[in-house]
């Protein structure tokens, strides 16, 4: 175990070392959140709320899955794919840890640095110029804080899977911008799942995808209460647990079809 969190904190440390790119990425996201801002309040006219949400609640709801997506979001498909082609990966393979753990463990330290560095700071700012709503309920922020270290987990096994394949595809670099694009789109980061038509949320209630965003932000607005708010935990646990099955099946199916094409 001392390993892995040796591994966390040489990750943070390597962000720390760049730490002003965060800060210009606090002033480029708040820049983001302020035109959702003025294109929300522009849809909602004189209405009190949409789809239950009123304004205040949706400007919220931007401003933490943005905020929240810096904790969750990495590159560790990129860098599995790299290692890959570069031949690197042979050597990883055989060293005293396990490779696919060592890169979450790669990517959470990331995660941790964003957090602290950008999450943070970029919500209080943002809090400064737009109107939030921020719960009162410490329960709520339990619930979030539980939901978004879900959200790191899927995301991050997405992730894998997608580095993995790889070993199949040896280039997979549209595989990887596409799935960037398709959970930016239907994770709820850039439209809450609920604004969808009822045929495209029934869909994607079979897919793992909304439980990267929709649901804490959803925790952290209210929209979830009550059987609401523990069924969407239950849906991140569940999703969180399958996705173990298709990792650990093509990981024990690359390693015996491992290709070094560089190196």
């Amino acid at each position: 175990m001392s390993k892995y969190l040796e591994m966390i904190r040489i990750r943070f440390l390597m962000m720390l070392a760049y730490r002003t790119n965060y800060y210009t990425g606090i002033i480029i996201y708040s820049i983001n959140i302020g035109a959702y801002y003025f294109l929300w309040t522009a849809i909602y006219g004189g209405k009190s709320d949409i789809e239950g949400l009123s304004v205040i609640q949706m400007v919220t709801y931007i401003a933490v899955a943005w905020m929240a997506r810096a904790f969750y979001f990495n590159n560790i498909d990129r860098e599995i794919a790299q290692e890959i082609k570069e031949g690197k990966v042979a050597v990883e393979m055989i060293r005293p840890y396990s490779y696919l753990g060592m890169k979450t463990m790669q990517g959470l330290g990331e995660g941790l640095f964003r957090l602290f560095f950008f999450s943070v700071p970029g919500m209080f700012i943002v809090s400064l110029i737009f109107p939030l709503s921020f719960a009162a309920n410490l329960s709520t922020w339990l619930f979030f804080g539980l939901s978004i270290i879900f959200s790191f987990i899927i995301n991050t096994q997405i992730n894998l899977i997608t580095g993995v394949l790889t070993f199949f595809f040896f280039n997979n670099d549209g595989l990887i911008r596409a799935k960037r694009v398709i959970i930016d789109l239907f994770s709820g980061l850039l439209l809450p799942i609920s604004f969808y038509p009822i045929w495209a949320q029934d869909v994607m209630a079979f897919f793992p995808f909304q439980a990267i965003s929709y649901i804490p932000s959803m925790i952290f607005t209210n929209g979830f209460q009550g059987n609401a708010l523990y069924d969407a935990i239950m849906f991140q646990l569940m999703w969180s647990v399958l996705l173990l099955i298709p990792i650990f099946v093509l990981w024990r199916v690359a390693k015996k079809r491992l290709v070094v094409q560089g190196g």
